[in-house]
């Protein structure tokens, strides 16, 4: 954080929820809209991460 910029901090009343959505079979969904299985497949999902010496793949 720069020298000049000040901290903001809200409490609990002041915060507002995020939507999560994520592809699933082509299509964008918002997550709390699945249903107890999707929500189960979701919660199992791995991120990918890309290695950080890709270079040698090129």
């Amino acid at each position: 954080m720069q020298e000049n910029q000040t901290e903001i901090t809200l409490t609990d009343n002041e915060r507002q929820p995020c939507e999560v959505w994520t592809r699933v079979m082509g299509y964008h969904r918002p997550v709390d809209q699945f249903n107890a299985g999707k929500k189960s497949e979701y919660a199992e999902r791995t991120e990918f991460v890309e290695p950080a010496n890709c270079e040698s793949a090129r």
